[in-house]
């Protein structure tokens, strides 16, 4: 299926606009897993098998694993949650960017090694770096917009052009008017800047946008939901990846992830 339609199912399916975010951090494990050499994978697994009815994407974030020569069980992960989880898509949050021949790995890599329903994209070389991700159609191509961190305004909220546009305006506008052929594009907009969700929404209409920066990053649940829902109340993946991961140090570590994934899709629902 492509990472569209696998999205709109998991919307409806798991009454669900809730993303839960795989950044795992070995410090953070319980004691149990601390020694054990697949400890990666069975955390993030346990989480996935633990919130997967609650979530409409998983996303792992690459760096995580590389940092720990855990490649072969980030492959191991996706793979698990396809098969135990198969109308969930999986985010590969990799926010690649590169001129051609080196997307085109980099392709590779995201849609055929981890076998990535979707990855994150910097646009900021340009068309040319996007469009050998856009040579999977039924993939997911995620593009950086408006992200949650503080530091984003440096360059997105500059102003380009006679008419006095924002940078990150600009990104929106050509992924949605010009790069978008095939329908597999969405966006980031931080849960932060709940302004630029609004104004983000206004330009591309339904298209998908990713939402970090609730919990840990101070983002307002209710602001997101509001500024960012389609006329349909969907069109939103939440991100929230720490307050669920480690909700508890102890052996109920995947339990404590449910009650705050469950807490948490609930807490966004209130306001579709």
């Amino acid at each position: 299926m492509k990472f569209t339609e696998l999205l709109t199912g998991a919307w409806a399916k798991n009454n669900s606009l809730l993303c839960v975010g795989l950044d795992p951090d070995p410090a953070k494990f319980p004691a149990h897993l601390k020694d054990q050499p697949d400890a990666i994978f069975r955390f993030c697994a346990a989480i996935a098998d633990a919130t997967a009815d609650l979530a409409c994407a998983f996303k792992p974030q690459i760096a995580y694993f590389a940092a720990r020569r855990a490649e072969a069980q980030l492959e191991a992960l996706i793979a698990h949650i396809h098969d135990k989880h198969p109308g969930v898509p999986v985010i590969l949050d990799a926010k690649r960017g590169d001129i051609g021949s080196t997307a085109e790995q980099y392709a590779i890599e995201a849609f055929e090694r981890y076998r990535a329903d979707a990855v994150t994209v910097n646009p900021y070389m340009g068309r040319d770096s996007v469009e050998p991700w856009l040579a999977y159609p039924d993939k997911g191509v995620i593009l950086l917009c408006r992200t949650s961190n503080p530091g984003g305004s440096d360059l997105q909220f500059q102003k380009v052009g006679a008419g006095g546009t924002a940078l990150y305006e600009l990104v929106a506008e050509k992924v949605a008017k010009e790069w978008n052929t095939t329908g597999q594009c969405a966006l980031v907009v931080g849960a932060t800047f709940p302004g630029e969700i609004a104004r983000v929404r206004e330009i591309v209409g339904d298209m998908p946008l990713l939402v970090p920066g609730i919990g840990a990053q101070g983002g307002d649940i209710e602001a997101t939901v509001k500024a960012g829902r389609t006329a349909h109340c969907t069109g939103l993946m939440i991100n929230s990846s720490r307050a669920i991961l480690y909700a508890s140090k102890g052996e109920d570590f995947a339990d404590a992830a449910r009650k705050v994934a469950s807490a948490t899709r609930d807490a966004i629902n209130r306001y579709r």
